[in-house]
């Protein structure tokens, strides 16, 4: 069969990205052609994708979007596909991977009355009414149960065009027989001292992913140990804001902003703990990427995996509403406490030993290439 898979854009480090290209490769092993239809491509492709970057051009992101729509739905009508499946909401879809949140909820409890008079929202409303209306035809791909209810609520989508999906964390992020080494080596690559303590917090959307909260507590750490610990914020995004809040709160080299990377099982093994304080989060595949390294984990309860914490005891989860004085005081415990960190690394361990976190792509591509054959 031919497939179709589309997405805004593709680069080798966002969660979204990562999924589709598991459940792509999936498909491709099963047999199945790869057509690919996006506004930005980053990285290298696979041998046998057909990768297509619309030529398209717009001030506005949403009125691009559109333009993507066009522009592939004029393509596909010269070279039909079995089976369309995209990553981002739009019309036309056969299947959708539901990797973000209900927009429409978002725009009526998060934001004003006003902001749905503009273009933005009309464009973003319509594309998920397009796949969510109780007589649309896309089959969802869900990753998070907490979206759910709200889908339903405000489009009255039919039960059974959700398809539950287990995490998809890659088997290479688990910690591998050498991890000690791994971990020693990484520390002394940079300059970690036998006291210092690292925390990383991973993920591309520092805004979303809450790094302002996270400079706030460790600057807000007592001195002796805010002096011992150390902040790699790792993703891909502008870090200019932040660095100058990090300059403001004094934190100096405690500090350390790096860009996307392709190594970061490393980075779970050499640090002493992950925090991940999102805002907003419809799974967080990077806080069960810790788990099953061994990393201890301080999340938002938020984010839609934090449950799979909490169930393996694996660190702290954060209690609704956010507390910034909650998450400095569970940092500074978490941190002082090595005995407890070490008990928080082997539930993880045993937690990825036992629980299905990894087969997320098989039964994507189980569901896309059932509903095809429909």
């Amino acid at each position: 069969m031919q497939l179709a898979f589309v997405l805004y854009k593709y680069f080798p480090f966002g969660g979204l990205q990562r999924d589709f290209m598991r459940i792509a490769l999936e498909c491709q092993q099963r047999g199945h052609q790869i057509r690919v239809y996006t506004l930005i491509w980053e990285g290298d492709i696979p041998p046998g994708f057909e990768v297509l970057v619309a030529p398209v051009k717009a001030f506005f992101n949403h009125r691009r979007n559109e333009k993507l729509s066009e522009w592939m739905a004029a393509d596909l009508a010269k070279r039909p596909v079995d089976r369309l499946i995209g990553f981002n909401k739009m019309p036309g879809l056969d299947v959708y991977y539901a990797a973000d949140g209900c927009f429409e909820d978002k725009a009526q409890n998060l934001r004003n009355s006003l902001y749905r008079r503009w273009g933005r929202y009309r464009h973003f409303a319509e594309y998920e009414r397009a796949v969510f209306a109780k007589d649309a035809k896309t089959e969802v791909l869900m990753i998070s149960e907490v979206q759910q209810p709200l889908f339903i609520k405000h489009y009255g989508t039919p039960l059974e065009r959700f398809h539950l999906l287990p995490p998809g964390i890659s088997q290479d992020r688990r910690a591998p027989a050498n991890a000690a080494e791994i971990r020693a080596e990484f520390r002394r690559e940079f300059s970690l001292k036998e006291d210092e303590l690292l925390l990383v917090q991973i993920g591309s959307g520092f805004k979303t992913k809450g790094v302002d909260r996270s400079l706030k507590a460790l600057a807000a750490l007592p001195a002796d140990l805010k002096k011992r610990t150390r902040l790699f914020v790792i993703g891909q995004d502008d870090p200019k804001i932040f660095q100058m809040q990090s300059a403001t709160l004094g934190l100096g080299d405690n500090v350390t902003f790096l860009k996307g990377r392709s190594d970061i099982p490393r980075f779970l093994l050499g640090a002493d703990l992950l925090i991940h304080p999102a805002y907003n989060e419809n799974t967080g595949t990077v806080l069960l990427e810790a788990l099953v390294a061994g990393l201890p984990v301080l999340v938002s309860a938020v984010c839609g995996y934090a449950h799979y914490i909490a169930e393996a005891d694996a660190g702290r989860v954060l209690d609704e509403p956010f507390d910034q004085a909650q998450l400095t005081q569970y940092l500074a415990d978490m941190l002082n406490d090595a005995q407890a960190r070490a008990a928080w690394s082997r539930n993880g361990l045993a937690f990825a030993d036992t629980a299905d976190l990894y087969s997320m792509p098989q039964h994507a591509a189980d569901v896309i290439l059932a509903e095809q054959a429909k």
